[in-house]
C-alpha cells in the first residue's frame, strides 16, 4: 500500500532554515507528482508547493522565493527546504500524492518561534 513518512520538522527561530524530507512507498515515485500542503491550528489545509514527475516546480505564492521543493527518485524521497521562515509559517506539514485518490502522510509539525 501507498505509505507516505514526513520527517524533519521542529521548533526554529523566526528567519531560521528547515527541511523536511517525504520518504514514499507502494508507489512508483518517478511517476508521480508530489506535493507539500501545511495545516495551522483552526485553519484548513492549505497548498505549499508541488513538484512534477520532470521535476517542474509550483508554490504557493506566500512561499515563492522562500520554499524550495525538489525530488530525488532514487530514495523515493521529496523535500521541502524552507528558508526565511516567518511565525505564520508555523503547521502541520504534509506530503501528499494523488493517484486515482489522494495519498496523506502523518504530517510533521514546524513551530517558528518569534
Amino acid at each position: 500500500q501507498v505509505q507516505l513518512v514526513e520527517s524533519g520538522g521542529g521548533l526554529v527561530q523566526a528567519g531560521g532554515s528547515l527541511r523536511l524530507s517525504c520518504a514514499a512507498s507502494g508507489i512508483i515515485f518517478s511517476r508521480n507528482a508530489m506535493s507539500w500542503y501545511r495545516q495551522a491550528p483552526g485553519k484548513q489545509r492549505e497548498f505549499v508547493a508541488v513538484i512534477t514527475s520532470g521535476g517542474s516546480a509550483n508554490y504557493a505564492d506566500s512561499m515563492k522565493g522562500r520554499f524550495t521543493i525538489s525530488r530525488d527518485n532514487a530514495k523515493s524521497t521529496v523535500y521541502l527546504q524552507m528558508t526565511s521562515l516567518k511565525p505564520e509559517d508555523t503547521a502541520v506539514y504534509y506530503c501528499n500524492c494523488r493517484i486515482n485518490r489522494d495519498y496523506w502522510g502523518q504530517g510533521t509539525q514546524v513551530t517558528v518561534s518569534s
